[in-house]
């Protein structure tokens, strides 16, 4: 099966996602984003939005640190949201582009990921069975070296990871679950209660990118 372009999956996250937020009242975008904590759901769209202006000018050529993305919200802070949606309207399309033509999975990721967590912010899930969330969490997994073989088993596949060797340790999960918490959206102890076989502790604080969650986040 031929693969979509990147720019179609960040596109396609970022429609359902003006879906969700474009019809919010006030209340409703100051609505606390637990998998972002200090956040609200305006904030989110602010970053998303910052991400791709600042990429197309020239300011970050990668994920942004914690001070970036602080930037990034505060920018647009004062601003009314219809005003910060129809700047990211402006800048989709070339940011699309160079999504597809630098191969810019971070990107992706990211407007997916906060998909999700706005989804969970306002009681909304959905999207769990979508193209980005099977492809990036192939992508995630793919990416996952432990430091002792371990084997991660969803739906469609089993990953063989780490260091050659016999995988004492075995991870059952599905893409979604992998998608999340690859991505720092579950707590340590979410991550140590996951379905395992033999003891995670070897592997267990090598699972995130980024993270984890301070806090159990439950979606």
């Amino acid at each position: 099966m031929v693969e979509p372009a990147l720019s179609q999956l960040y596109g396609d996250s970022r429609g359902r996602l003006l879906t969700l937020v474009s019809g919010l009242d006030e209340p409703g975008l100051a609505t606390p984003v637990p998998a972002c904590p200090g956040w609200r759901v305006r904030d989110v769209v602010a970053h998303l939005t910052a991400v791709g202006e600042d990429a197309l000018e020239g300011r970050l050529t990668g994920p942004p640190t914690e001070e970036q993305s602080a930037a990034q919200v505060a920018r647009f802070a004062g601003r009314p949201f219809p005003e910060v949606l129809a700047r990211w309207d402006e800048l989709a399309p070339r940011f699309a582009a160079a999504i597809d033509g630098f191969e810019v999975w971070p990107a992706v990721l990211d407007v997916a990921t906060h998909e999700q967590d706005i989804r969970g912010a306002l009681g909304a899930p959905g999207a769990r069975d979508t193209e980005v969330v099977c492809l990036g969490s192939d992508r995630l997994l793919t990416w996952l070296q432990p430091p002792a073989p371990l084997r991660v088993v969803v739906e469609d596949r089993a990953y063989d990871l780490g260091p050659e060797g016999d995988a004492a340790i075995v991870l059952r999960t599905d893409r979604f679950e992998a998608f999340r918490w690859r991505l720092g959206r579950r707590s340590r102890r979410q991550l140590a209660d996951l379905d395992w076989t033999g003891d995670p502790s070897p592997v267990l604080d090598h699972l995130v990118v980024f993270g984890p969650a301070a806090t159990d986040i439950d979606e």
